[in-house]
């Protein structure tokens, strides 16, 4: 195997040194080289290859029939390693433009590395010769001596590059596939942004004097015969080093083309198919496949935010039946679409490291393209989406946690969120149900109130109507909160109801309950009987001398809330209502109220 290169970030862009070397015992027809120089003198080729050899490594030297010396670096094991590492090390600037890929047919005897650089020697004398006092002159061996094969036919030099004139002839005779092609390859390397017509008009010209910049040609706009060889070459190189493919799945009745040199399927594990990174690639994915409707997609939506494969910053959109997000940090990136169609949710999502980020840019649209669904969805998993918790949900992938979470509701309908102060108190990062960041505007510690707002537009689903007269004695509340905090994606309710309208000590600015609720409960809303809000839930007041019974809660009430919310220039509904709510819809109302509220540091 040819030793490792010296400099392997040279290559490291485009394929790994492990990919594109191939083996010293393989025969001349299955290897390839890239042809950097040629010299008629045997020191100046060695000074060329010992100075290529000290800054990318890999270089050979070979003599040539016509008594030339061909400095090459490789080999490689097909073509398209060749002509992709030939293509970096060009756009490098470390190797010559005319550099060409050769099979080596023309190759005679090696003189670099190693033996080439050894004096010439004598061959030993016949056994049983005499050996004389002094050594005898030195006889010069001819290469020729050295190699007696028949020497193959020399490979034809090059064809001159075609004139203006001559490429503009050579350009007209391309059919519309032709065309389609280029502009293809022109895209696939960022050059060409606008739509694949099959027409070379301005835009088209202008990519392609874009491309013969970056090359190093004369930027005439008019791709002479052999750079579109090149260019097409190129492009089929990366593809082949990609291996987009489509892979069809029956299970999740999902087909998208995919980079499977770089991936490898690993399992199904609803709602996901998982594909693992292949050889190290960096590159992982994931196609969405599972039943639902609304609420398991904006369900999903959520939770997905949380995982450690989607990073904080970058996009979160949430249409009405679909949704997209982007991450990126420091060593992640990942893109995830999902589309709720026929009850159907489905989708893919591509991970990579930022070194694949070129790369990765291709690819996507790629898959956008060609995604498209069919038949059923995998089998669905452990339940709607009100009562999935994220383990089941998440099949396996790490989640992203944050330090505490409480409840909150919305007060308004730009996504302003009530909540308790103790559930936002000393948090770095405040999120709303995981997806929206959010800050503090407001804050009463006397009452335990904080009011946030989210740091980008947020339409909310419902919000809170407060019930105008004060809450009854004796009256039955409904607590919605999240009990289990992020472990559940959507509220519990809580049943209970008034003991008294002023705390233990005697103070108005609470109303005691009996109700057994949880931690994450706290902050959020306090239902009445018509679905109204007659407060939100507090904490407990801290006692270390003293433990309350476990069903014993505390409430700030509704005319305490609606005095601070008007102080700071929120504007509230009042329910009118007076007909009590039925259980299914006090279900569905609360979910679309109550926020969970996350502190993260």
């Amino acid at each position: 195997m040819v030793s490792g290169l010296r400099n392997c970030a040279y290559f490291a862009a485009t394929v790994s040194v492990t990919a594109i070397l191939g083996s010293w015992s393989a025969s001349a027809q299955e290897q390839r080289w890239v042809q950097i120089e040629a010299h008629r003198d045997l020191d100046v080729a060695l000074d060329a290859a010992r100075s290529y050899d000290a800054r990318i490594g890999s270089i050979s030297g070979f003599q040539l029939p016509s008594d030339w010396y061909a400095i090459s670096v490789g080999p490689f094991e097909s073509d398209t390693d060749a002509f992709a590492v030939r293509r970096q090390l060009r756009a490098e600037g470390t190797i010559p433009i005319d550099a060409f890929v050769s099979n080596g047919a023309n190759y005679l005897a090696q003189v670099f590395p190693q033996d080439a650089d050894a004096p010439r020697q004598t061959p030993p004398p016949p056994a049983g010769a005499d050996t004389p006092d002094a050594p005898p002159p030195e006889e010069e061996v001819t290469l020729a001596e050295i190699t007696p094969e028949p020497e193959p036919a020399p490979e034809p030099a090059p064809e001159p590059e075609e004139t203006l004139s001559q490429a503009q002839a050579s350009e007209r005779l391309l059919t519309r596939d032709d065309r389609v092609a280029l502009q293809t390859a022109l895209q696939w390397f960022g050059f060409y942004t606008l739509g694949i017509d099959g027409a070379i008009g301005p835009g088209t010209r202008r990519s392609m004097q874009a491309w013969q910049a970056d090359q190093g040609f004369d930027a005439t706009g008019v791709l002479t015969t052999r750079q579109r060889a090149q260019l097409l070459q190129d492009w089929q190189g990366e593809l082949s080093a990609l291996g987009m493919e489509t892979w069809r799945d029956e299970d999740a009745g999902i087909s998208i083309q995919l980079p499977m040199a770089m991936l490898r399927f690993d399992r199904h594990e609803t709602p996901f198919a998982h594909f693992d990174e292949h050889d190290n690639s960096g590159v992982r994915a994931l196609l969405i496949s599972q039943t639902g409707n609304n609420a398991t997609l904006f369900g999903l939506y959520e939770i997905m935010q949380t995982l450690d494969i989607v990073p904080l910053e970058g996009t979160r959109e949430r249409r009405q039946n679909g949704f997209l997000l982007t991450g990126q940090s420091d060593s992640l990136r990942s893109h995830t679409v999902a589309q709720l169609r026929n009850g159907q949710i489905k989708g893919y999502t591509l991970i990579w490291t930022p070194e694949r980020d070129a790369q990765m840019a291709r690819v996507l649209p790629m898959m956008e393209a060609s995604f498209t669904t069919f038949g059923t969805t995998l089998p669905e998993s452990a339940g709607p989406a009100s009562l999935v918790q994220r383990g089941d949900l998440l099949s396996g992938l790490t989640v992203r946690r944050p330090e505490f979470s409480r409840s909150g509701f919305y007060v308004d309908a730009n996504g302003t969120v009530l909540t308790s102060a103790a559930a936002v108190a000393n948090c770095g990062r405040i999120t709303l149900d995981e997806a929206y960041d959010a800050r503090v505007v407001a804050r009463d510690n006397a009452l335990g109130l904080a009011v946030l707002k989210p740091e980008t537009p947020l339409v909310p689903l419902a919000f809170a109507q407060f019930q105008q007269d004060g809450p009854q004695r004796g009256s039955d509340i409904t607590i919605s909160g999240f009990s289990f905090e992020d472990m559940l994606t959507r509220p519990v309710l809580t049943f209970g109801r008034i003991e008294a309208l002023n705390g233990l000590n005697g103070s108005d600015a609470l109303i005691r309950l009996s109700a057994t609720v949880q931690p994450g409960d706290q902050g959020g809303p306090v239902f009445g009987a018509t679905g109204a809000v007659v407060g939100l839930l507090s904490a407990n007041p801290q006692d270390d001398a003293r433990q309350l019974p476990p069903e014993v809660s505390f409430a700030v009430p509704s005319d305490a809330i609606r005095a601070f919310l008007r102080a700071n220039n929120i504007a509230i509904g009042t329910a009118r209502e007076t007909n009590p709510m039925s259980a299914e819809r006090l279900t569905r109302v609360s979910g679309d109220v109550t926020v969970l509220v996350s502190c993260w540091n």
